[in-house]
Protein backbone atom coordinates (compact mmCIF):
# COMPACT_ATOMS: atom_id res chain seq x y z
CA UNK A 1 0.00 0.00 0.00
CA UNK A 2 3.01 2.59 -0.10
CA UNK A 3 4.80 3.66 -3.12
CA UNK A 4 8.48 5.04 -2.88
CA UNK A 5 9.81 7.93 -5.22
CA UNK A 6 12.97 9.97 -5.09
CA UNK A 7 12.49 13.13 -4.69
CA UNK A 8 13.57 14.34 -7.92
CA UNK A 9 9.96 12.52 -8.77
CA UNK A 10 8.15 13.76 -5.92
CA UNK A 11 9.03 16.67 -7.24
CA UNK A 12 8.37 16.38 -11.18
CA UNK A 13 4.94 14.71 -9.97
CA UNK A 14 3.89 16.06 -6.97
CA UNK A 15 0.06 17.17 -7.95
CA UNK A 16 -0.31 13.21 -9.23
CA UNK A 17 1.09 11.87 -5.81
CA UNK A 18 -0.71 14.07 -3.82
CA UNK A 19 -4.03 12.85 -5.63
CA UNK A 20 -2.89 9.10 -5.16
CA UNK A 21 -2.29 9.86 -1.60
CA UNK A 22 -5.35 11.83 -0.99
CA UNK A 23 -8.12 9.82 -2.84
CA UNK A 24 -6.50 6.64 -3.11
CA UNK A 25 -5.39 6.07 0.48
CA UNK A 26 -1.91 5.73 -0.90
CA UNK A 27 1.41 6.04 1.43
CA UNK A 28 4.16 7.47 -0.51
CA UNK A 29 7.66 7.14 1.10
CA UNK A 30 9.60 10.25 -0.89
CA UNK A 31 13.45 9.01 -0.50
CA UNK A 32 16.83 10.80 -0.56
CA UNK A 33 19.61 9.26 -1.70
CA UNK A 34 17.75 5.90 -1.98
CA UNK A 35 16.99 6.33 2.28
CA UNK A 36 13.22 7.02 3.40
CA UNK A 37 13.17 10.60 4.14
CA UNK A 38 9.76 11.63 4.49
CA UNK A 39 6.02 9.77 4.46
CA UNK A 40 3.21 11.44 2.78
CA UNK A 41 -0.06 10.24 4.07
CA UNK A 42 -3.80 11.35 3.44
CA UNK A 43 -5.04 13.79 6.17
CA UNK A 44 -7.70 10.85 7.73
CA UNK A 45 -4.54 8.50 8.16
CA UNK A 46 -2.43 11.90 9.84
CA UNK A 47 -5.23 11.88 12.19
CA UNK A 48 -5.84 8.27 12.97
CA UNK A 49 -1.90 8.41 13.97
CA UNK A 50 -2.33 11.19 16.08
CA UNK A 51 -5.40 10.03 18.03
CA UNK A 52 -3.53 6.32 18.58
CA UNK A 53 -0.22 8.13 19.58
CA UNK A 54 -1.95 10.30 21.97
CA UNK A 55 -3.82 7.48 23.70
CA UNK A 56 -0.69 5.21 23.64
CA UNK A 57 0.85 7.85 25.63
CA UNK A 58 -1.37 7.44 28.66
CA UNK A 59 -1.10 4.76 31.06
CA UNK A 60 -3.28 1.90 30.61
CA UNK A 61 -4.56 -0.72 33.20
CA UNK A 62 -2.73 -0.55 36.60
CA UNK A 63 0.22 2.11 35.67
CA UNK A 64 -2.89 4.39 35.34
CA UNK A 65 -3.54 4.47 38.86
CA UNK A 66 -0.07 5.05 40.09
CA UNK A 67 -0.59 8.76 39.47
CA UNK A 68 -4.22 8.49 40.61
CA UNK A 69 -3.24 7.92 43.91
CA UNK A 70 -1.08 11.23 44.37
CA UNK A 71 -4.48 13.31 44.39
CA UNK A 72 -5.60 11.52 47.17
CA UNK A 73 -5.26 13.21 50.77
CA UNK A 74 -3.62 11.08 53.58
CA UNK A 75 -6.62 10.87 55.42
CA UNK A 76 -8.65 9.82 52.32
CA UNK A 77 -6.45 6.96 51.67
CA UNK A 78 -6.48 5.93 55.66
CA UNK A 79 -10.32 5.69 55.09
CA UNK A 80 -10.28 3.59 51.99
CA UNK A 81 -8.39 1.38 53.51
CA UNK A 82 -10.39 1.46 56.49
CA UNK A 83 -13.26 0.96 54.80
CA UNK A 84 -11.61 -2.41 52.60
CA UNK A 85 -10.45 -3.64 55.88
CA UNK A 86 -14.38 -3.53 57.33
CA UNK A 87 -16.02 -5.08 54.30
CA UNK A 88 -13.16 -8.02 54.44
CA UNK A 89 -14.36 -8.78 58.13
CA UNK A 90 -18.11 -9.05 57.18
CA UNK A 91 -17.63 -11.44 53.88
CA UNK A 92 -18.11 -15.13 54.67
CA UNK A 93 -15.73 -18.27 53.65
CA UNK A 94 -15.72 -18.63 49.57
CA UNK A 95 -14.69 -21.79 48.28
CA UNK A 96 -12.87 -21.91 45.10
CA UNK A 97 -12.11 -24.65 42.91
CA UNK A 98 -8.86 -24.54 40.26
CA UNK A 99 -8.35 -27.64 38.38
CA UNK A 100 -8.50 -30.33 40.82
CA UNK A 101 -7.43 -28.29 43.20
CA UNK A 102 -10.11 -26.99 46.05
CA UNK A 103 -9.07 -23.70 48.60
CA UNK A 104 -11.28 -22.20 51.36
CA UNK A 105 -10.78 -18.23 51.42
CA UNK A 106 -11.38 -17.39 55.12
CA UNK A 107 -11.45 -14.06 56.27
CA UNK A 108 -9.52 -12.96 59.01
CA UNK A 109 -9.42 -9.68 61.14
CA UNK A 110 -6.45 -7.36 61.35
CA UNK A 111 -7.40 -7.94 65.46
CA UNK A 112 -7.30 -11.25 64.44
CA UNK A 113 -3.74 -11.11 63.87
CA UNK A 114 -2.66 -9.64 66.73
CA UNK A 115 -3.91 -12.21 68.71
CA UNK A 116 -0.99 -14.91 69.99
CA UNK A 117 -1.57 -18.03 69.51
CA UNK A 118 -0.95 -20.61 72.79
CA UNK A 119 1.72 -21.98 71.48
CA UNK A 120 3.67 -18.92 70.40
CA UNK A 121 2.74 -17.16 74.01
CA UNK A 122 5.01 -19.71 76.13
CA UNK A 123 7.92 -19.83 74.05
Amino acid sequence: MSMRVSVAKAKAGLSAIMSEVAYAGQHVIIERRGKPFIALVSVNDLELIERERAASARPHGVLALVGAWGELEDRDVDALIADIYTRREGDAVRRVEIEGWCFCWIPISSSNLMKRSPSTAAA
